[in-house]
């Protein structure tokens, strides 16, 4: 234990210009001895000195520090209210930052998103956000969702990267905040109709195996609860989507593609819709969804 304070003091004093992962002064085994006691910090600056510190690891190779350990000890204090408002929006910033940034190994941009994702939590919970950040969030998420054309998923050696499950994790986040208005509500709805549709996965033939479908199916269920979006408008964003035999691409591995991803999409969808006691959200969208499910041709 007297290892573990050292580490957190030379984090405190050294904060986010000691870049790298783990943190400068830090090790494993003393980031282990840490998570053994479930992230607990008595020492409230300390522990907002290393959650600057541990940002570093989110784009690390090693799924133990990125996945195990970075993550899973943000989430921990961002959950219990740990993290004071200063250090959510470094936090908030940073991995805005990091989601605009090239990614060629794949791990940044994802757990950007995922942190985002709690970001966007505490929000909920407890507004915090200017209603301008608040719209910065939606706006970056839903450009970031469009635009994901990284689809490897998990690897034995290198843990996830799932950027399309992840940005979804966003937007659910994002989606369940009373605070966002009908605008913000179809940024995310563009968003995830560009995974679904001939721009997204389809238009490399990717068929979505990693439970992409049923992550990008989330926000969309939520945000029928609200009363915003009526049932013509659901019924257009549901037709703007859907793809049928009689479509010339359909018999094409693209075509096949996309009817895949899309089922992967609007089953669970159906599910949910038809398991909510939620009467106006069904009749919101259940109409739709049925359709698209059985098209005709």
């Amino acid at each position: 234990m007297r290892l573990l304070l050292t580490f957190i003091g030379t984090v405190l004093v050294h904060g986010i210009a000691a870049a790298g992962c783990p943190p400068a002064g830090a090790s494993r085994a003393q980031l282990a001895e840490l998570q053994a006691t479930k992230w607990e910090i008595a020492d409230d600056a300390r522990r907002q000195a290393l959650a600057l510190g541990m940002l570093d690891c989110l784009g690390d190779p090693d799924p133990v520090l990125r996945d195990g350990m970075a993550y899973e000890a943000l989430n921990a204090w961002m959950r219990t209210g740990k993290l004071d408002a200063a250090t959510l929006d470094r936090v908030r910033s940073s991995q805005l930052a990091a989601l605009r940034e090239p990614d060629a190994a794949g791990f940044a941009r994802p757990f950007a998103a995922l942190v985002l994702a709690e970001v966007a939590r505490t929000d909920r919970i407890k507004p915090w956000l200017s209603e301008a950040q608040r719209n910065e969030l939606v706006a970056e998420a839903s450009a970031y969702l469009s635009t994901v054309r990284d689809y490897r998923g998990y690897d034995e050696k290198e843990g996830w990267r799932h950027g399309v499950a992840h940005g979804a994790d966003l937007m659910l986040q994002l989606s369940l905040n009373p605070a966002l208005g009908k605008r913000e509500q179809k940024l995310i709805l563009s968003a995830v109709a560009a995974q679904l549709s001939a721009t997204g996965a389809a238009a490399s033939a990717h068929f979505f195996h990693y439970g992409e479908g049923e992550r990008l199916m989330a926000p969309v269920f939520y945000l029928a609860r609200r009363s915003e979006l009526d049932a013509a408008e659901w019924e257009a964003w549901i037709g703007s989507i859907a793809i049928t035999p009689a479509d010339p691409s359909f018999r094409t591995q693209a075509g096949l593609a996309r009817r895949h991803n899309l089922k992967s999409f609007l089953l669970p969808l159906y599910l949910s819709l038809s398991e909510s006691k939620d009467d106006a959200q069904r009749e919101r969208l259940l109409p739709a969804v049925r359709k698209a499910l059985r098209p005709a041709g």
